[in-house]
């Protein structure tokens, strides 16, 4: 059981491992503003049907209205005409509409709220993409620096380790040879110039 758990740990840190090292900021900044966009996209789809519903909401009660007054007329004309049987069955259909009027405004008034709901809704999705812009623009800036100065730290780290240190030993090397090279000078000469001033 030991095992199984150490390997799955061990897999899990090498994956982290490559995500992190594959895993780029600004890419991931771009990623991330087009799911937002994608999400405000989806957003005005929803209240545009939502506005069509209240837009269909609001003609079926001016509809019904119309048809309330068109019975109201009728009944009236009926009564004129001693059309009893008529203006009751207009008032009948009224008194229906009526009803039907006060259901169509409630529900007018709940789809508002929700129209109005999304509507919030909307717009404060709409100032976080905002002010992710704004903060993708100020951390994409920091990265590049932040980039610029890890290169600069790495081609100065690599300059100085690699090119100087081995012109300085060479520098060295020199120097030391030259240092040898005066004792070693000034034994052999003089012997050999004595030999021949010798002979």
């Amino acid at each position: 059981m030991g095992i199984f758990k150490r390997m799955k740990t061990i897999t899990k840190a090498e994956i982290n491992g490559l995500l992190d090292g594959i895993e780029d900021p600004i890419a991931m900044l771009n990623e991330y503003s087009r799911e937002m966009e994608q999400e405000i996209e989806k957003g005005q789809k929803a209240l545009a049907r939502q506005i069509f519903v209240e837009k269909k909401q609001s003609a079926l009660i001016l509809e019904t209205r119309e048809l309330i007054a068109k019975r109201t007329r009728q009944a009236k004309l009926a009564i004129e005409h001693g059309e009893d049987s008529i203006a009751k069955l207009a008032v009948q259909e009224k008194l229906t509409h009526e009803n039907q009027l006060n259901l169509y405004q409630e529900q007018y008034e709940a789809i508002k709220q929700q129209t109005q709901i999304l509507i919030e809704k909307l717009n404060q999705l709409q100032e976080k993409f905002n002010e992710m812009q704004h903060k993708k623009i100020l951390l994409s800036s920091r990265a590049n620096v932040a980039q610029s100065i890890k290169q600069i730290q790495k081609s100065t780290i690599s300059f100085q380790t690699d090119t100087i240190a081995r012109g300085i030993a060479r520098t060295e090397e020199r120097i030391l040879m030259m240092e040898a090279e005066v004792p070693a000078g000034s034994q052999f000469s003089n012997p050999l110039a004595r030999d021949y001033s010798g002979r």
